[in-house]
């Protein structure tokens, strides 16, 4: 059977599909950091064209973005890591009072119901110290051992974490003449769509990087401000860090939440006030459901909340923590892609055949 003209393209673009996947799919741990390097020049480039608008020369606006992003992502670290340093020893100390003090209350109120129930405070005691304390010298003997067993995939990690940065610094560089020739690959009688598809594209991810980016700035404020109200000594660093993280759905929230409720929970000693940190953490979380993310990021992305949780589920499972990071910008991306098929599936004579289409003037 002879195939015409258009099956032949067919087969030979699902032809070409199929060989560029098994080509992603193998080199996909070398493509990881180059893939990263892009998302990170795009999401940078419109700070080079900001700097390049007041005279500033490309190759010096695309360093200083490059370090203003590394001065953010050290900033980042530098604020959780003394937080996390200053809370984990005060566990062996204080949670075992805060354990003996819940058997108080908890046996009593069992045994009038016919429960004998307690909670085993030295086990729990003696699990911290073995966890905590005394076994410092075995963990970095440990990590040291790890480090030499997995020594290639610690230079490969080390080499990535180099090399990103490095690769996001020329693809800034360079921005522009890599944008004509990826455009010039596309076939001349495709350009006019493909170009209005990026184009639509490119406006729904920079509504949605802008208004992150208000977002989080006005979070970290307004957990910073409201937690040193409640009168938490960390409310700065782990205020700070929550509306940060907040760039990662669901995940960001989550552990500035537990970080905030240990550090209440280690200086109160109290239920209220580790219930007045708690009700400070939902009062973000309905101001940025509600009324941040609406009218900052708005509407434009269109992805349900149920969306959203399958989107980082599914770039989680397929690329890691990277996948969670990108997950909501690359589903943007994907639902104008969706909308466009939807368009062409709907004036298509599979969904609309020629005897529905017809008007009763034409019978």
């Amino acid at each position: 059977m002879l195939l015409t003209d258009s099956q032949r393209q067919v087969l030979l673009w699902l032809a070409l599909a199929v060989a560029g996947w098994w080509g992603v799919s193998l080199l996909a741990p070398v493509l990881l950091p180059f893939v990263v390097a892009a998302v990170l020049a795009y999401a940078l480039r419109p700070v080079v064209v900001w700097l390049a608008a007041r005279r500033v020369p490309q190759w010096l606006g695309a360093g200083l973005a490059i370090a203003l992003l590394m001065l953010v992502l050290l900033a980042v670290v530098l604020i959780i890591v003394p937080v996390v340093t200053q809370q984990w020893p005060l566990l062996r100390e204080q949670i075992p009072p805060l354990l003996e003090r819940l058997n108080a209350w908890l046996v009593p109120l069992a045994q009038r119901h016919g429960f004998d129930i307690a909670i085993d405070v030295e086990g729990v005691r003696a699990l911290l110290r073995r966890l905590i304390s005394g076994h410092e010298g075995q963990l970095l003997d440990h990590v040291l051992a790890s480090l030499r067993i997995g020594g290639s995939a610690m230079l490969a990690v080390l080499g990535n974490l180099v090399l990103m940065p490095v690769v996001a610094y020329y693809l800034l560089l360079d921005w522009d003449a890599v944008v004509t020739r990826c455009r010039a690959l596309v076939p001349p009688p495709w350009r006019p769509a493909v170009g209005r598809f990026l184009a639509e594209a490119d406006a729904v991810l920079g509504q949605y990087l802008r208004g992150q980016l208000l977002v989080m700035g006005a979070l970290a404020v307004f957990y910073a401000v409201a937690l040193a109200l409640v009168g938490l000594k960390l409310a700065v660093p782990i205020g700070v860090f929550t509306g940060l993280a907040v760039f990662v759905p669901y995940l960001g929230f989550g552990l500035g939440l537990v970080l905030a409720l240990l550090a209440a929970l280690l200086q109160f000693q109290s239920l209220l006030g580790v219930l007045l940190v708690a009700a400070v953490y939902g009062a973000g979380q309905v101001i940025e459901s509600f009324f941040l993310t609406p009218r900052l990021v708005g509407e434009r992305i269109g992805l349900h909340p149920i969306g959203v949780i399958f989107a980082l589920m599914a770039f989680g499972h397929l690329f890691g923590f990277v996948g969670v990071l990108i997950a909501l910008p690359a589903s943007a991306v994907l639902l104008v892609a969706v909308r466009r098929v939807q368009g062409l599936y709907v004036s298509s004579p599979l969904y609309r055949p020629r005897d529905a289409a017809r008007s009763p003037e034409e019978d």
